[in-house]
C-alpha cells in the first residue's frame, strides 16, 4: 500500500474529484493536508469530499495581495500519517516544511504546478532560487499542462520525469444536449470581475462588434469582484449598442444553463495559469476567444479550430467575433470542436498522472536508499 500525502493550501473544487478517485485506488492510502478551509477571496462551491483529510489551524498572512501560509503544524500531521510520498502544490513556508520532513525521513517529494513560462515570467530571483532548491530534491514532477512541462524544462528537468495531471471539470454536466436553453446572448464573460480578467475589454469587444454588425449585441457577465461597479458604469456608456446583463456570482448548479445562453465565450485574461472557465465553455459547446496569457490557449483552445487566440486588441477581437456571429455554420463547427477538445481533460486521466508520478518517485527513493546503504 503506497501512502501519499498532499500538502495544499485549501480545498480546490476542480481537484477534489481527482483526489476522490486517487483515494478509491486499491493500492493507495491518501491523506490531504489543507492549510486552511478557504482563502478569504474564494467563493467556491465544493463537491463532496470522499478522502481522508485534515485541516490545519489557519496561519495566513497577506503580502502584496497574496496569501502566505506559514504553518509548521504540517510537520506533526505528516509524522502522524507517515506517508511514503508527499506532494506539494506551492512554495509557501508550509510547503517547505513538508519538503524538509521528506528529506529528514528519506521519503519522496513530488512538486505540482499549474504554472507556465508565461505565468512565472515575472518571478523574482528569490522565487526562482526557491524553485531550483525544491526541484533539485525531487525525482518526479507534476504539471497541469504542456506549458507546465515547458516550465520545468526551463529549470533543466527532462520531460521523462514530468507527468501530466490536467485541470478539468465534470464535462457531462455542461453538455448541450442535456440543456435546452435559447442562445439569447452573443457573448458571455464568466470570471471574477477583477482588473486582471479585463471585464472592460470584454465590453469594448461587444461594443465594437455591434458597430461592425450594425446591430445591438448582448453580453452576459457572470461573477462578482472589485471591478463590478466600474464595469456597470462603462456598460451604461455603451448601452446604445450593447445590452449588458449582470448575473452576479453563480453556483455550480447554475453555470451550465448560463453558458448555454450564449454563443461566444470571451476570456481576455491578462494572466491565468490555465483557466477552468475555458473547460466549462468548451464542455458547453461554445466557441472561445482567449488571450495568449491563459495556459489553456494553444492547448485546449486552438486558434481557428474551436475559437481564436488573440492578443488583447479589441478591434481584432471584434473583427473575429463579428465574422463568427455572421457565419452560423462556422460558429457551430467551432462549438463541436470544443466538445471534442475537452474530452481529453478528464478527472480519471488527471488522477492517473498523479498516481504514476507518486509510484515512480517512491520507487526512485527506495532505490536511492538501497544504493546508499550498499
Amino acid at each position: 500500500m503506497l501512502k501519499i500525502a498532499l500538502a495544499v493550501n485549501e480545498p480546490p473544487p476542480y481537484r477534489i474529484p481527482i483526489f476522490n478517485l486517487i483515494a478509491a485506488a486499491p493500492d493507495i492510502d491518501l491523506q490531504v493536508i489543507f492549510f486552511c478551509r478557504r482563502e478569504p477571496n474564494r467563493l467556491w462551491d465544493l463537491p463532496p469530499i470522499a478522502f481522508d483529510h485534515v485541516f490545519l489551524r489557519e496561519r495566513i498572512s497577506t503580502v502584496n495581495g497574496r496569501y502566505i501560509h506559514n504553518n509548521p503544524d504540517v510537520l506533526l500531521a505528516l509524522s502522524r500519517f507517515k506517508p511514503d510520498v508527499v506532494l506539494g502544490n506551492g512554495f509557501n513556508p508550509s510547503h517547505m516544511y513538508a519538503l524538509g520532513w521528506t528529506r529528514f525521513k528519506h521519503k519522496a517529494y513530488v512538486p505540482m504546478t499549474d504554472g507556465t513560462l508565461d505565468s512565472e515570467r515575472m518571478l523574482s530571483s528569490l522565487h526562482k532560487r526557491l524553485r531550483r532548491f525544491t526541484y533539485a530534491r525531487a525525482s518526479r514532477f507534476i504539471a497541469a499542462s504542456n506549458g507546465g512541462i515547458a516550465l520545468y524544462k526551463s529549470y533543466g528537468i527532462p520531460n521523462e520525469r514530468c507527468l501530466l495531471s490536467c485541470l478539468c471539470i465534470d464535462n457531462a454536466r455542461f453538455k448541450p444536449e442535456s440543456i435546452n436553453i435559447e442562445k439569447s446572448f452573443d457573448f458571455i464573460f464568466c470570471s471574477r470581475i477583477e482588473a486582471a480578467k479585463s471585464p472592460d475589454f470584454a465590453l469594448e469587444v461587444a461594443h465594437k462588434t455591434a458597430l461592425l454588425l450594425n446591430r445591438r449585441t448582448r453580453i452576459l457577465f457572470v461573477g462578482s469582484g472589485t471591478q463590478e461597479q466600474a464595469t456597470r458604469t462603462l456598460a451604461k456608456e455603451y448601452a446604445e449598442h450593447v445590452d449588458t446583463h449582470f448575473h452576479g456570482f453563480a453556483s455550480q448548479q447554475e453555470l451550465p444553463a448560463l453558458y448555454q445562453s450564449a454563443k461566444i465565450f470571451l476570456f481576455p485574461t491578462q494572466a491565468d495559469v490555465w483557466g477552468v472557465v475555458a473547460n466549462e465553455a468548451c464542455a458547453s459547446g461554445l466557441a472561445v476567444m482567449v488571450s495568449p496569457h491563459a495556459g489553456a490557449a494553444g492547448e485546449l483552445i486552438v486558434d481557428e479550430q474551436n475559437g481564436h487566440v488573440c492578443e488583447l486588441n479589441a478591434g481584432l477581437w471584434a473583427t473575429r467575433a463579428a465574422a463568427l456571429l455572421k457565419d452560423e455554420r462556422r460558429l457551430q463547427a467551432y462549438g463541436e470542436r470544443s466538445l471534442l477538445q475537452v474530452e481529453r481533460y478528464r478527472f480519471d486521466l488527471a488522477a492517473q498522472g498523479i498516481m504514476q508520478a507518486c509510484r515512480e518517485a517512491s520507487e526512485h527513493e527506495c532505490n536511492t536508499q538501497e544504493n546508499f546503504i550498499s
